[in-house]
C-alpha cells in the first residue's frame, strides 16, 4: 500500500511535492516532497520496529495535522501495523476508551498541538490515558513546539530516534483483506465503534473517488481541510491523494484564526485547485460577512466539496456564488466512516451535467442505493422517500467493527436482510437524484462531528446527583445540529445552576468539549412508554416548537407528562430570553 502511495511515484517523479502543511502560524507553509516522505516514512517505521511493533499491532496516533502525523499513519502501515488515529481534541478518557478497546501496544503524539493560536496539552492527556492502559508498551513524542514536556521510562523521543534509524525500510508484504486502520465512529449506543478498513479495496476506492468526484488533474494542489482524525483525513488529505500522486494540503489551523479570512488566504497563497471542507465553517464564515473572502485572489480554485453533514441552502448559495464566483463545480459528498470514501455526489457525471443545489444527486460506479419503506420492502419509482441502503457490495466498505462483529451485523445488515443500512433517510427527487434528508437513529451531527447522544446521556448519568438524562439534537444555525439535555434531578437537590455547569465539565472531559450540551433543561419526569423507553420524539417536538404536532402520546405511561415538560420548557426560553 505504502509503495503505491509514495514508491511509486519517488521512481517516476521524487521532487514532486507530496504535501504543503499550511502550520497554525499564518504564512508558514511546509514543502514536502515525495522523497522527503517516503524517508520520513521510512526512518519512523524502523523506529517502531526496533521498540517492537510488528505486523498486526495496534498502534494510536494522537497528533494534530502535520508531516510527521502523515508519516505516522504510513509508517504503520509499510511494516503492516494497524493505526487507530484519535483526534487529538479527544479528552483523555475517550482516548483510554480506543486505546483499550482496540488494544494498542503503542501511541505516537506531540508534546503539544498548536491550534488557533492556542497550545493544546497533548502529551499531558496521553500521560493521563495510558496510566490506565496496560497494553501501552512505549509512547513515543515528537516536538511541535519548544515547551520542555515531562519524559517517563515509557516514553521515545521520535525525532532523536528518527535521526538514528535508516532511511531505507523493505514494505512488509500484506494481503488484500489485512487490516489497513481502525478508526472509531459515533452509534446509536453509548460506546463508539472501531470500524475496520482493510488494504486494497479501501485504497482503491479513496483514489478513485478521489480522482473522479473532485476532477483531479496531476498538478492540481488539492486541499481537503479535514483533520486526520476524521474519515475525511484520511481518505481525502492521506491515502486517496497520495495513491494518486497528488499534492496535498494540511491544515492544522481554524478558518477564523488569526480572522474569517484564513480559508482564502491560504487558497490564494497555496494556489489550491480544488478545495474540499465542511458545511459549519461554512455557516460560521458566512456569518462574518463576504468582504473577508473578497480580500483574496481565488480564481485558481476549479472544483469546491462539502463533507460532514447535509449542506443547506444558504450555505450552497454562499459557498457557489460568494467563495467560488459562480464559476466552481460544487460537489456536495455523502459517505461516512464505515463506507470509506465517497458514495453520492453531483460527479463524476456527464460533462456540464445539472447540478442541484444541496444534494448528493449522484451515485458513484458500483453503488447501487435503494430506499425502503416500514416493512423493509423496496420502493420503487421517483418523488419517493425511505431509508437509504445500498444493494452491492462496494470495495471501500467497512468489513467489521473490531472485536465485536455481532455489532456490525446487527447495526448495517440486520435492520434490511441483504441491504448496507446507511442509518440516513433520503428522498429520491422525480429525476432520478438522491438527497440526504438525515439520521433516523438516535446519532447527532455537531459541527460534523457525528456523536451517539446516548454517549452524552452517559456521561451525564455519571453525577450522583442525576438519575436520568435524556439529550436530543435540535437545528442550530451554525453547528448544524446542537444537543438539548433534558435532566431529572434526585429529589432535594439545590443549587441547579452548579450542577449544570458540573455535567458541562463531566461532557467534556468524558467525550470532547463539542459534545457539551447549548442547553440543559430540568424536568420532574421523562417521556416513557409503558416498557420504559424514552420517547425522544416528544422531546425533539418540544423543543422545534412542534408541540401541537405530538402525535400518538397513548403508548405514554402517563401522557400528562407532555404538558408538564412543555411548561418547564416555556419557562426555561422566557428566563433565558430574559
Amino acid at each position: 500500500l505504502t509503495v503505491n502511495c509514495l514508491d511509486q511515484h519517488v521512481e517516476k517523479s521524487p521532487n514532486r511535492v507530496a504535501l504543503i502543511w499550511e502550520r497554525d502560524e499564518p504564512g508558514t507553509a511546509v514543502h514536502v516532497t515525495y522523497r522527503e516522505l517516503l524517508d520520513m516514512t521510512c526512518r519512523l517505521a524502523n523506529t517502531l520496529k526496533k521498540y517492537g511493533i510488528q505486523k498486526g499491532d495496534k498502534v494510536a496516533i494522537y497528533m494534530s495535522v502535520s508531516p510527521l502525523s502523515v508519516a505516522a499513519m504510513l509508517a504503520c502501515a509499510r511494516i503492516g501495523a494497524v493505526h487507530t488515529v484519535v483526534f487529538a481534541g479527544f479528552s483523555a478518557e475517550s482516548l483510554a476508551g480506543r486505546i483499550m478497546d482496540s488494544g494498542c501496544k503503542a501511541v505516537i503524539t506531540y508534546n503539544q498541538g498548536v491550534r488557533g493560536g492556542r497550545i493544546i496539552e497533548l502529551k499531558t492527556t496521553v500521560d493521563e490515558a495510558v496510566k490506565n492502559c496496560p497494553s501501552i508498551k512505549y509512547v513515543f513524542v515528537a516536538q511541535r513546539t519548544d515547551n520542555k514536556v515531562q519524559i517517563g521510562d515509557h516514553d521515545v523521543l521520535l525525532e532523536e530516534e528518527m535521526a538514528k534509524a535508516a532511511s531505507v525500510c523493505t514494505p512488509e508484504s500484506m494481503d488484500s483483506e489485512d487490516m489497513l486502520f481502525m478508526l472509531y465512529t459515533s452509534g446509536s449506543t453509548g460506546k463508539p465503534k472501531g470500524i475496520v478498513h482493510t488494504q486494497a479495496g479501501y485504497l482503491l476506492y479513496a483514489a478513485l473517488t478521489h480522482k473522479y468526484v473532485f476532477d483531479y488533474q496531476q498538478g492540481d494542489v488539492f486541499g481537503c481541510v479535514a483533520d486526520i482524525g476524521w474519515i475525511t483525513g484520511h481518505s481525502y488529505v492521506v491515502y486517496g491523494p497520495l495513491c494518486n500522486g497528488a499534492t496535498s494540503v494540511l491544515f492544522e489551523s481554524t478558518p477564523v484564526y488569526p480572522d474569517p479570512g484564513r480559508y482564502w488566504e491560504v487558497v490564494q497563497r497555496l494556489k489550491i485547485n480544488q478545495f474540499y471542507g465542511a458545511p459549519t465553517a461554512i455557516r460560521l464564515l458566512l456569518n462574518y460577512g463576504e468582504e473577508w473572502v473578497k480580500k483574496y485572489d481565488r480564481s485558481s480554485l476549479k472544483t469546491l466539496g462539502s463533507v460532514g453533514e447535509p449542506i443547506n441552502n444558504e450555505a450552497w448559495q454562499w459557498f457557489y456564488h460568494v467563495v467560488g464566483e459562480g464559476r466552481c463545480t460544487l460537489v456536495d459528498t455523502w459517505w461516512q466512516t464505515e463506507t470509506g470514501g465517497i458514495c453520492i455526489a453531483p460527479r463524476p457525471s456527464e460533462e456540464k451535467a445539472e447540478i442541484i443545489p444541496a444534494m448528493a444527486m449522484r451515485p458513484f460506479f458500483g453503488i447501487v442505493p435503494v430506499l425502503m419503506d416500514e416493512n423493509g420492502k423496496v420502493i420503487e419509482g421517483n418523488d419517493v422517500s425511505g431509508a437509504l441502503c445500498i444493494a452491492q457490495p462496494w470495495p471501500g466498505m467497512a468489513r467489521t467493527i473490531y472485536g465485536d462483529h455481532q455489532r456490525f451485523v446487527d447495526a448495517y445488515f440486520k435492520a434490511y436482510p441483504g441491504y448496507y443500512f446507511t442509518g440516513d433517510g433520503a428522498y429520491r427527487t422525480k429525476k432520478g437524484y438522491y438527497q440526504i434528508t438525515g439520521r433516523m437513529d438516535d446519532v447527532i451531527n455537531i459541527s460534523g462531528h457525528r456523536l451517539g447522544t446516548a454517549e452524552i446521556e452517559d456521561a451525564m448519568a455519571d453525577h450522583p446527583d442525576v438519575p436520568e438524562t435524556a439529550v436530543i439534537g435540535y437545528p442550530h444555525k451554525i453547528k448544524g445540529e446542537g444537543a438539548f439535555a433534558f435532566i431529572v434531578l434526585k429529589e432535594q437537590t439545590a443549587n441547579i445552576d452548579h450542577i449544570k455547569e458540573e455535567l458541562k465539565t463531566i461532557v467534556a472531559s468524558k467525550i470532547a468539549k463539542y459534545a457539551v450540551p447549548d442547553h440543559i433543561l430540568v424536568v420532574k419526569r421523562l417521556p416513557k412508554t409503558r416498557s420504559g423507553k424514552i420517547m425522544r420524539r416528544l422531546l425533539r417536538n418540544v423543543v422545534i416548537e412542534q408541540s401541537s404536532n405530538m402525535g400518538d402520546v397513548t403508548t405514554l405511561d402517563d401522557p400528562s407528562v407532555v404538558k408538564e415538560i412543555l411548561d418547564a420548557y416555556q419557562k426555561y426560553k422566557e428566563k433565558s430570553s430574559s
